[in-house]
């Protein structure tokens, strides 16, 4: 009902500014029509004119804009409350569990094996917050190190293939000769494990996800991302790396997240002098993702 809502808000602010302009204009050519010897002030008038209408198609894009940004925003909010606040309830049944009766021991360690998950989960979800409020309040300094980029990567394969429970076959990395990167590891392992985590999240249950990198042009390397999964629709490709933007639609409604991830990937490739973008040929068909940071020289 609220997103209804909200869209009808914008098509109502739409529907005036264009009916503003249209009747302006109808009015304008009226009285050149009955005034077409006065043209200074038929001068005057096209400025006026031109004014109003400007301001009306100003406004009326800074409403939806805005329309757009609280819903955004919203979301934000729903989700995060929702990935806050399923782990404390899990961690919170369990320890009322251990507290008000006798457990034996192989299920006492599945409790602790399955708190310990959802603290994980909660942890990654406020170092999200906080990473997306230090890169654009704080503009925190890098502390750029040469960094190996197949055992930074190898590194984040491994802790996602325990996070997600996952086969080897799942998520493979394609190892090719040595790379060093420059640049601040904790940033760069960020983003990283947020593609990984990205691509796991929308293979559904079809999870092949193949990680590779190699070198363009001796001045950068392309770490790509590819899965079999949900793919995305062409006019979306450059939207998903919007700070709290996720695709619409009921997979965004059944996968839950924080819609930082890749806002998160694309700040720091932007910090390290590099880019990153999407790839995909549409729904079902899967996606690439690629994080481009520079080689050290």
């Amino acid at each position: 009902m609220v997103v209804a809502g909200r869209k009808r808000s914008i098509a109502f602010f739409i529907a005036l500014g264009a009916g503003i302009v249209t009747f302006s204009l109808l009015l304008y050519v009226g009285w050149v029509l009955l005034h077409w010897h006065t043209g200074i002030l038929v001068f005057f008038g096209v400025l006026v004119l031109g004014l109003v209408i400007s301001g009306v198609v100003l406004n009326t894009t800074f409403l939806v804009r805005e329309i757009r940004r609280n819903e955004q925003h919203d979301a934000f909010i729903n989700a995060v409350t929702h990935e806050l606040k399923t782990p404390i309830a899990s961690i919170r049944l369990y320890l009322e569990t251990l507290q008000s009766r006798s457990v034996d021991e192989n299920r006492r360690q599945e409790f602790y094996t399955t708190m310990l998950a959802d603290s994980d989960r909660l942890l990654s979800t406020v170092e999200q917050v906080l990473r997306t409020g230090r890169m654009r309040v704080s503009r925190r300094i890098l502390h750029v190190s040469s960094i190996d980029l197949h055992a930074l990567v190898e590194d984040c394969v491994a802790r996602t293939r325990v996070l997600h429970k996952l086969a080897p076959d799942c998520l493979h990395y394609v190892r090719g000769r040595a790379i060093s990167i420059q640049g601040d590891p904790d940033e760069v392992q960020a983003a990283v494990l947020n593609l990984l985590d990205n691509a796991i999240k929308y293979s559904g249950s079809n999870i092949k996800v193949t990680v590779e990198a190699e070198p363009l042009d001796g001045k950068f390397v392309a770490l790509r991302v590819r899965d079999q999964g949900a793919g995305i629709p062409k006019t979306e490709l450059k939207r998903i790396f919007q700070r709290f933007y996720r695709i619409p639609g009921p997979l965004a409604t059944r996968l839950k997240g924080t819609g930082l991830g890749l806002y998160i990937v694309r700040s720091v490739a932007k910090r390290h002098g590099g880019r990153a973008w999407a790839e995909s040929e549409g729904l079902g068909r899967g996606s690439t993702f690629v994080l481009e940071l520079p080689i050290l020289k």
